[in-house]
């Protein structure tokens, strides 16, 4: 039986002087809410750019929710099989 579901990741992007920050959150089906942060800073002496700025931000938030997101699905499989889980990326 197919069966497909679909998870959505919002990410909030905010500048403040030379910096943008992003926040990326994930809920899942059963309720959980896995959340990721990530940070650029622009050097004084770059264009000023805010595309570039929002992009490294939110791959840098989402590259912490995809570990995040990695180490519950470990603690799943180690709390099913109650045998040390080793996930890797």
């Amino acid at each position: 039986m197919l069966k497909t579901e679909h998870w959505s990741v919002d990410i909030d992007l905010t500048e403040e002087d030379d910096r943008t920050f992003a926040k990326a959150r994930l809920r899942t089906r059963d309720a959980t809410d896995l959340q990721g942060a990530g940070v650029a800073k622009r050097n004084p002496d770059d264009i000023n750019v805010p595309e570039i700025g929002a992009e490294l931000a939110a791959a840098r938030a989402l590259f912490e929710l995809a570990h995040q997101l990695l180490r519950a699905a470990t603690t799943d499989v180690e709390q099913l099989t109650g045998e040390p889980a080793h996930l890797h990326s």
